[in-house]
This record gives C-alpha cells, sequence and structure tokens, in this order.
C-alpha cells in the first residue's frame, strides 16, 4: 500500500511539474474538438410510416382454387430488397443525385453514403414500416423518402402477372406434349389388345386367376356330373326293383309300398310291445308273405301288365328321362371346361408375357393421362393466379405518415459531443503531463534516487525561496488554476449557449 501511495505522489509531483504543459495540450485539444464541434452541418431526418394489410377477403373466398400469393412473404421481400442496389439508383436518378456525380468513384461513394444513411424499421406483427433517411438538406431527405415510398407501394405485384402469363406460355407448351405422348399411348394400347385379342387378361384376374377359376369350374361340374349319375341311377334301380340277382323282371309298385307299410308298421309295434305279442307276430308274417310275392314276380319276370301304366311307374320315368337330360348335359358341360382348361395350359407360357406387356402400356398410359390432367388443372389455376395477382384488393397500401421536409435538426448531438470534447482535453492534458515526465525524467525523492543508482543517499539540501521567489511560484499557480477554470468556464458557457439554442428551436 505504501508503495502504490508513493507511486501516486510522484505521479501528481510529475504532472505539477508539468502543469503548464498539460493545460496547454487541454486547451489545443478543447478549442480544436470545439471547433469542429461547432462546425458540424446540421442533419435532419425525414420519416414515412406506411401500413401495409395483408388481410384480404378473397383469401377465404379463393382458398383451395387457386395458388394464393403469400403477401406476407411478398411484403417481408420487398421490405429487405428496398435499399437493394437498383432501387437506390433509381432513387438516386429520381431525385437527381446522379447528376452531382463527376465520376464512377464518386457515384459509388454517393450510393455506399445513401444506403447506410437510409433506415427500414417495423414489424410484421402490426404491419407498420417505417422509411427514415437523414441528410443536411430537409428537401432532399422528403424527396428520398418519396422515392423510397413509391419504390415500395409499386413494388408490391409489378411482376406477377408477366410471370403468371410465363408460367401459363410453359403449361401450355407441356399440355401439348403430353397429348402427343397421350395419343401415342393409346394407339399402341389398342394395337396391342386386337392383336393380343384372345390371351388378354379379363378384368380384375390375371392369367394364373383365369387358369385357377377354369380348374374350378371343371372341379364342380365334375361333381355335378357325378351327383346326376347318382341320381338317374338311383330311379332305375327304383324303376328295375331295387336291381336283385335273380331276375330283371320289374316289381308292382303297389306291392313294394304295401311292403313299406307293413314294415314301418311292425316297426312301430316293436317300440310298444314284445316279440311274443300277438301284433307283431301277425303283421311279421305278413311282411314274409309280401316278401314272398316280391320274389316270386322277379323269378317269373312277368310282372303285372298294369305295372308300368301305373302312375308311380309313369312318374319315374318322367324322372329318368330328365336325369338322363341333365347327364348329358353335364357331360358337355364337363368336355367344355376341360378343353378351356387344354386351351389355358397351352397358352401359360405365352399368356403372362403378354400380361406384364398389357401393364407396362397400361402404367405408360396413365402416367400420361394423369400428368396431363395435372397440367390442365393446373393451367386453369396459375390463370385464375394471374388474374388474382393483378387485383388490387389483394394488397392495400394506407401511408399513415407521409415524408415531410424536417424545420429542425435532428443532429448532431453538440452537447454531447461539446462535453466529450471537454473530458477528451482534460485526458489529453494529464496524459500529455505524464508523458514529457517519462521523457524528461527527474529524481523526485530520496528513495526514486537510490532505487534508480543504488548508491546510499547521506543526505539532502533543501531549497530555499525568496520572497520574490515564492510570490512569482504563488502567482504561477494561481494562473494554472485561472486556466483551468476558464477552460470549465468556456466549456459551460458553450454548453449552456447549445442548450439555449435548442429550447428556442423546439
Amino acid at each position: 500500500m505504501a508503495e502504490i501511495t508513493a507511486q501516486i505522489l510522484n505521479f501528481l509531483k510529475a504532472l505539477g511539474k508539468y502543469r503548464w504543459h498539460a493545460v496547454t495540450i487541454a486547451w489545443l485539444v478543447a478549442l480544436i474538438g470545439w471547433a469542429i464541434v461547432l462546425r458540424l452541418p446540421n442533419q435532419y431526418e425525414t420519416s414515412a410510416r406506411v401500413y401495409v394489410d395483408t388481410q384480404s377477403i378473397l383469401k377465404p373466398l379463393l382458398s383451395g382454387m387457386t395458388t394464393l400469393p403469400n403477401l406476407d412473404q411478398q411484403v417481408m421481400f420487398m421490405r429487405q430488397t428496398l435499399i437493394s442496389r437498383p432501387n437506390v439508383e433509381k432513387v438516386m436518378r429520381d431525385t437527381d443525385l446522379d447528376v452531382k456525380a463527376a465520376s464512377t468513384a464518386e457515384k459509388e461513394a454517393m450510393i455506399d453514403d445513401l444506403t447506410k444513411k437510409i433506415k427500414i424499421a417495423g414489424t410484421e406483427r402490426d404491419d407498420i414500416y417505417t422509411i427514415s433517411y437523414t441528410s443536411t438538406d430537409p428537401k432532399l431527405g422528403k424527396d428520398v423518402v418519396q422515392s423510397l415510398l413509391t419504390i415500395f407501394v409499386e413494388g408490391s405485384f409489378g411482376g406477377k402477372k408477366q410471370e403468371s402469363d410465363k408460367a401459363v406460355q410453359f403449361i401450355d407448351d407441356q399440355i401439348k406434349s403430353y397429348e402427343e405422348k397421350l395419343a401415342t399411348a393409346e394407339n399402341a394400347l389398342k394395337e396391342f389388345k386386337i392383336k393380343n385379342m384372345g390371351l388378354l387378361p379379363r378384368e380384375g384376374g390375371d392369367w394364373s386367376a383365369r387358369v385357377s377359376a377354369a380348374n374350378d369350374s371343371l372341379s364342380q361340374a365334375r361333381l355335378e356330373l357325378a351327383e346326376a349319375e347318382q341320381s338317374r341311377n338311383a330311379i332305375r334301380r327304383r324303376m328295375t326293383g331295387g336291381g336283385s340277382k335273380e331276375g330283371g323282371g320289374m316289381v308292382d309298385p303297389e306291392l313294394e309300398a304295401r311292403i313299406a307299410t307293413a314294415q314301418k308298421n311292425l316297426d312301430n309295434l316293436r317300440l310298444q310291445y314284445t316279440e311274443q305279442h300277438p301284433d307283431i307276430i301277425a303283421t311279421k308274417r305278413l311282411v314274409e308273405q309280401l316278401q314272398a310275392q316280391k320274389k316270386e314276380e322277379i323269378k317269373k319276370g312277368r310282372p303285372d301288365p298294369g305295372i308300368a301304366a301305373s302312375p308311380m311307374m309313369q312318374q319315374l320315368s318322367v324322372s329318368l328321362s330328365d336325369a338322363e337330360s341333365r347327364v348329358a348335359a353335364l357331360r358337355a358341360r364337363v368336355g367344355e371346361y376341360q378343353a378351356r382348361v387344354t386351351t389355358l395350359r397351352n397358352q401359360s407360357q405365352t399368356a403372362p408375357e403378354v400380361e406384364a406387356q398389357l401393364v407396362q402400356l397400361n402404367r405408360d398410359y396413365n402416367v400420361n393421362r394423369e400428368n396431363y390432367q395435372q397440367l390442365l388443372q393446373r393451367r386453369e389455376q396459375a390463370k385464375l393466379s394471374g388474374d388474382l395477382s393483378s387485383a388490387t384488393d389483394m394488397l392495400t397500401f394506407r401511408v399513415v405518415e407521409p415524408p415531410m421536409a424536417a424545420t429542425k435538426p435532428s443532429g448532431p448531438n453538440r452537447v454531447a459531443l461539446f462535453s466529450g470534447v471537454f473530458f477528451l482535453a482534460l485526458a489529453a492534458g494529464l496524459i500529455g503531463a505524464f508523458l514529457l515526465s517519462q521523457v524528461r525524467p527527474t529524481f523526485l525523492s530520496h528513495a526514486a534516487l537510490r532505487e534508480v543508482t543504488g548508491v546510499p543517499v547521506l543526505g539532502s539540501i533543501n531549497m530555499h525561496w525568496t520572497e520574490g521567489q515564492k510570490a512569482m511560484r504563488k502567482r504561477r499557480l494561481l494562473g494554472v488554476g485561472a486556466a483551468v477554470l476558464l477552460l470549465v468556464g468556456a466549456y459551460g458557457v458553450g454548453v449552456a449557449t447549445m442548450l439555449a439554442r435548442a429550447s428556442a428551436s423546439a
């Protein structure tokens, strides 16, 4: 802590030695700085505020019918590109700034300066944008802001109609191309179907499905044929008396009915009585007699002439005729299905290739047709979108605050600059005195002399001032103080004057 205190004291002593140099530097820096601040030209800021209405009633009405432009994105793009080089050059032409440029370098410098001074501010949430420009000429500022505002408003959808027309023209060219492709695909598909008429798969199934269906139909027809033959054979056996080996004569159907009735009665009696019951014994004897009579008729082979003319026999004959007809029809069906299966098996090597080619042709045709239909739909949407983009109701601009020529300067802030120069002058004086003390060093204490030389200090001789020297030293200190106070006073007067001017202009 003692060392720090000693260094501070040495620093203050060094500044005291070169105090006049410090005051002189401070005054020079202050006068030069204040002169520059006072000579700075006034800056006038001109601004304009515009409201962009993107909520159009056409949006919900035309949603899904056409491609609606993204108005928010369009406004954002215009905001970001408003101070692009082409727009800045247009502003220069509108305000005649390009005439003042004598060379290309001056024009480039003017473009850069103009770009730096233009500011675009605003929020997409409120849709209010502010365009501002700072210039030394109020009228020039107003003209620049007005030109930018015009570019911002008129540049909304100026080129959209032309872009839509180009898009429609491109889609028309593609439609013609796809019409030719579609016609070619249709002709190829038609010729292929004519050439391979018998090998084409039916709707809803491929070749393997056709073969499987034919085999199923053949199996079903064979099953029905077997059933019909069994039914026919049953009718024949019934007409011939069951097909007994003892004879081939026919049996009286009435006798068959009596036997069946007696056998049924015997079964009912057995459910009620035992085998020794008289009714059961009598019924058994009747059944045996009827069976014996049946056997006699079969052996003789000479049925009763009335049998063939009986109603039951006539009915069996009709049923047998129907059964024979059904068997013949089913045999014909089985033959037809068998022929189909044979044909399909013979074509099993050629048909899959034909089927694959047909699938390829249909796929190409469907792709061309789908693209063609989509292009037709897109063309109508592009036309409607172009008409919609040219409508002024989609995007509305309302100037909330038009640009006005500024009547009072917005800058520079001379009070702040004046104060900054003052403090900079004080700092420059102190730094200058310190640097002089380092360039022309002196020993201000015993410790400094001992530390630098390494020789012990045995003693010191004090300086005795005369009365005249003391008076002169006092006058010098008062002069330094007066110079510093005068600098502070000049600063105060300057600040008070600038504040008074600012209040008067307001």
